[in-house]
């Protein structure tokens, strides 16, 4: 009976889910010349609302449920470090989305390939990011599709095998994001938004009272009896300590404005201010965070010996222990909608890099490709719900370097847009080195370095190299005006047709 009505409450809402992002999209069609625009970033006609749950659903995913709750149950202090990038990579977000936006409304460009192609003049550069930056994002929707399917699992009470639980996330995901693209996503991170709220508003008060009488005893027993994972580097031999903590916050913060779903979220925007008022409200959402870790030291006392994947479950073994089925079933909507909400984001974008900056170099699908883009989306999450069910590790592993792998285009995209002397042999040779330092120190085992994170050791490089390079190197000419190679604040100069070709510059 438990299994019936939580999975009744969750197919509903699925089908809810299905419903808004068709209907967000209801009458639209190809707006412009190029409905490639229309569909992965929404038009750029996106509000402060719309815009606001988005990018706060693209930070919010099944990690806030499973992983922060794990990783509090295991190590505890060193996971606040998700707060801080967040909150400080929102701030440099105050500066850069703007940027960015102005850059790519300006040109007609529609995400981070479009920008370096046309910043450096060369289709195939933007190929190669877009190739580059699947590798890093892929594991990334491997990731939502196995969370999401664990949450499926759990709150069916183990009704819902594994097995079916990936499919079905893969199923409605796919389904309304290959119709409704970015516009769609924004619609359902509303209703995700309403969920997350009220369910994690509930639990911050229900599981203290339930458990342990109140704040007062939770926090006098967690300070007398685990106190090891309330100081760095935590619980364990993690060597997660202070600089560790800085070093990624510091990092990730700057990584996360560049990442192709934050910029997505960002050339959705119809305007810069929308970008700054977002800016200075996101950090709100990060309050929320604070419940999964919170809750994941809580399950130290009831469900104790949770070892492995298992800790990932610390917060859903306390609702499935304590609450009423259709209350199961309310929250596990909302975690499911926390990998759905950034799993499209994620395969749109990987959709939009290949349709627009890798298959448009093919003449046939030069003026197909928004359908080319579909067609990347599916092909995807295919490929992704493949590797959950034959080689999970491997995804895994790839996911080690994902996010110090995306910082290594830093120079390239920022940089680059900023500084207007920055050559392409100079860029291209600090990105080849820094994607091999990371590879090396990740895949040794040897991250964290020297007590830091090994991401920022290979940006270093990365950026030395980039800089060597352009100063001793052959000099590019280009002939374009300024405002057309590197990026500035918004400014009057008029916006060319969505989808327009930028001319490439001549160099010699």
């Amino acid at each position: 009976m438990n299994a019936a009505v939580a999975t009744s409450v969750f197919g509903a809402f699925m089908v809810a889910t299905v419903a808004l992002g068709l209907l967000a999209v209801r009458g639209r069609g190809n707006r412009g010349r190029d409905g490639l625009a229309e569909w992965s970033v929404g038009g750029r006609s996106l509000g402060t609302v719309f815009i606001w749950v988005l990018m706060a659903g693209e930070g919010y995913t099944s990690f806030s449920y499973l992983g922060a709750a794990g990783w509090g149950y295991n190590y505890g202090a060193p996971v606040l470090y998700v707060v801080a990038y967040m909150s400080c990579g929102y701030a440099v977000g105050y500066v850069v989305g703007p940027m960015l936006w102005a850059y790519a409304r300006r040109h007609g460009l529609v995400g981070i390939t479009d920008m370096v192609a046309h910043r450096f003049g060369r289709p195939w550069l933007g190929a190669l990011v877009a190739v580059l930056a699947t590798v890093f994002l892929l594991p990334y929707i491997q990731l939502q599709i196995t969370g999401m399917g664990v949450v499926v699992s759990t709150i069916s009470y183990g009704a819902i095998s594994l097995n079916w639980a990936y499919f079905i996330a893969f199923a409605v995901t796919t389904g309304f994001v290959v119709v409704s693209g970015l516009r769609g996503s924004a619609w359902v991170s509303v209703l995700k938004d309403v969920l997350v709220i009220a369910t994690l508003g509930f639990l911050a008060f229900y599981v203290p009272m339930h458990y342990f009488d109140g704040y007062g005893p939770f926090l006098d027993r967690l300070v007398t009896e685990k106190s090891e994972w309330l100081t760095f580097p935590g619980h364990g031999d993690s060597g997660l300590g202070q600089a560790w903590f800085i070093t990624t916050s510091f990092l990730n913060s700057l990584t996360v404005v560049i990442f192709p779903t934050t910029v997505a979220g960002y050339l959705g925007a119809k305007n810069a201010d929308v970008l700054r008022r977002n800016a200075m409200w996101l950090p709100a959402y990060n309050v929320l965070l604070f419940v999964p870790m919170l809750l994941g030291l809580a399950a130290l006392f009831v469900v104790p010996g949770l070892v492995g994947a298992e800790s990932n479950l610390a917060l859903f073994k306390l609702v499935v222990d304590s609450l009423p089925a259709w209350a199961v079933g309310v929250i596990g909507v909302a975690a499911a909608l926390s990998s759905i909400v950034p799993m499209a984001v994620f395969m749109l974008v990987i959709g939009t890099m290949w349709g627009r900056s890798v298959l448009s170099l093919v003449p046939r699908w030069q003026q197909r490709q928004k359908g080319a883009a579909q067609t990347v989306v599916v092909v995807a999450g295919v490929l992704a719900l493949v590797l959950t069910y034959t080689a999970p590790n491997t995804l895994v592993r790839l996911s080690l370097i994902s996010y110090e792998g995306m910082a290594q285009l830093l120079p390239m995209v920022l940089l680059g847009l900023m500084w207007r002397r920055l050559t392409l042999l100079g860029a291209m040779a600090g990105l080849v080195v820094g994607v091999g330092v990371v590879c090396g120190f990740v895949f040794t085992e040897n991250d964290p370095v020297w007590g830091v994170n090994a991401g920022i050791v290979a940006l270093g490089a990365n950026l030395a190299v980039a800089l060597a390079v352009t100063y001793v190197g052959p000099r590019e000419h280009d002939d374009r005006p300024s405002h057309r190679v590197a990026s500035a604040a918004a400014t009057s100069v008029p916006a060319e047709p969505w989808g327009a070709a930028a001319p490439s510059p001549r160099t010699r």
